[in-house]
C-alpha cells in the first residue's frame, strides 16, 4: 500500500509545507516566504534551507513492514546522510551511505557519491506499533514511495507542543552521523514537542528571517547564533542584527518561552577577530536580551567538553557524543525555567 501525498503530509512532523513534483514528495521546514528570502539573499543558504533537518515521519500502524524509496541530493558540503528508523522508541535500522566503511575519527571531509537512490524495506513486527523515521539533516530528500502492507492502517502521531529552533550549523545538525542524535532533536523529544528547524549552516543573526512568522504559535523557541558572527562580523553590526532579531521574535511570539543560547566552546576561540574576543559574544547577547520578558539567557560555553574527541572536525562541530553532552546540559538549564 503506497501512501498518498496527503497521507505523507499527515504523518510528517517538522515540515511546515510540502510539494509534489515529477512523482516526488518534498517536505519543507521553511515556509515559501522564508525560502524565497534565502533565494533572494543567499543562494548557498537557499540550498541548505532545502535539506530535511528536523523532519520526521511519525505514525501508528499495524503493518509488519515499511518501505522507503527515493533520492537524496547534495544540499551542503557534508556528503553523508542517515535515515534513522525507530519502532516504539527503539531503533531498528538505518538507510545511510557510511556504515559500510570505517570512518576516520574526524570524518567531515570524507567523500561519498551524491545524488544517490535509496530503497529499503524494514520489518516492523506484529501488532500495533509507533514508527518514527528521522530524515537526514544533511541532504535534500526526494521521497518517491512510502509503502506499508496492503489493508493496514496508518494514523499520524504528532506532539501537541511545538519547538521552533533557530541557529547555525550546530543546530542544523553538523556533524551528527545520526539525525536522531542532534541536540535539538533530543531536546524536542524530551519536551514532548515537534521540532521545526530553521537553522542554516554558516548563518548569523538574520533579523529579516525573524520578521517572517510561521503559521503556528510555538511553545518553545531556541536561538543559537553567535559563533559565525564572531568570525565574520564586526561588533556594531552584530549588536544591531542581534537586537533586531530578538526584538522581532519576542514581538511575533509574545507568549512563547524563548531561550537565547550562547555559543559553545571552539578551539580557535583565542584567535583575533575584528569582532573582538570570543567571550564578548556571550556578554553582548546577555546585555541585549536582558529585560525582554519572555527571553531567558542560557550560557552554552560549557555544554560540550573542551576536548577534540567530542567534535567531528576536532574544533567546532560536535559529533554524536558531543551532541549528547550538549542536549543533557541544555535540558538541565531549560527545565529550571519551565
Amino acid at each position: 500500500m503506497k501512501l498518498s501525498f496527503d497521507k505523507i503530509k499527515e504523518i510528517a512532523t517538522g515540515a511546515v509545507c510540502a510539494a509534489e513534483e515529477n512523482g516526488y514528495v518534498y517536505l519543507h521546514r521553511f515556509t515559501d516566504g522564508q525560502r524565497a528570502l534565502y533565494f533572494e539573499t543567499n543562494k548557498d543558504f537557499y540550498a541548505k534551507a532545502l535539506t530535511a533537518a528536523g523532519i520526521k515521519l511519525s505514525f501508528k500502524t499495524d503493518s509488519t513492514s515499511l518501505t522507503l524509496k527515493g533520492i537524496v541530493e547534495l544540499g551542503l558540503s557534508r556528503r553523508y546522510y542517515s535515515f534513522d528508523v525507530f519502532v516504539n522508541g527503539e531503533v531498528i535500522g538505518y538507510i545511510d551511505n557510511f556504515s559500510m566503511r570505517e570512518l576516520p575519527k574526524f570524518y567531515v571531509d570524507e567523500y561519498f557519491e551524491l545524488p544517490q537512490i535509496f530503497e529499503k524495506t524494514f520489518e516492523l513486527g506484529e501488532g500495533e506499533k509507533t514508527v518514527c523515521v528521522h530524515l537526514p539533516w544533511s541532504v535534500i530528500v526526494k521521497l518517491e514511495e512510502i509503502s506499508l502492507d496492503d489493508g493496514t492502517y496508518v494514523l499520524p502521531v504528532k506532539p501537541v507542543k511545538k519547538l521552533l529552533a533557530y541557529g547555525d550549523s550546530i543546530t542544523h545538525g553538523y556533524d551528527a552521523l545520526r539525525p536522531s542524535n542532534r541536540y535539538i532533536a533530543r531536546l524536542a523529544d524530551k519536551l514532548g514537542a515537534e521540532e521545526i528547524n530553521k537553522a542554516i549552516g554558516g548563518e548569523m543573526f538574520f533579523d529579516k528571517l525573524a520578521e517572517l512568522k510561521d503559521g503556528f504559535i510555538p511553545d518553545y523557541i531556541t536561538v543559537a547564533y553567535g559563533t559565525n558572527d564572531w568570525s565574520m562580523s564586526d561588533i556594531d553590526s552584530f549588536r544591531n542584527h542581534c537586537r533586531a532579531f530578538y526584538t522581532k521574535l519576542s514581538e511575533n511570539y509574545p507568549t512563547s518561552k524563548i531561550f537565547a543560547i550562547t555559543p559553545i566552546w571552539r578551539r580557535e576561540m583565542s584567535e583575533y577577530r575584528v569582532f573582538g574576543k570570543f567571550d564578548q559574544v556571550e556578554e553582548e547577547i546577555r546585555n541585549i536580551v536582558n529585560g525582554i520578558d519572555n527571553i531567558t539567557l542560557v550560557r552554552g560555553f560549557d555544554f560540550v567538553p573542551k576536548d577534540e574527541n567530542f567534535f567531528a572536525d576536532s574544533r567546532l562541530h560536535p559529533n554524536d557524543d558531543g551532541f549528547g553532552n550538549y542536549f543533557e546540559n541544555l535540558y538541565k538549564h531549560i527545565k529550571k525555567n519551565l
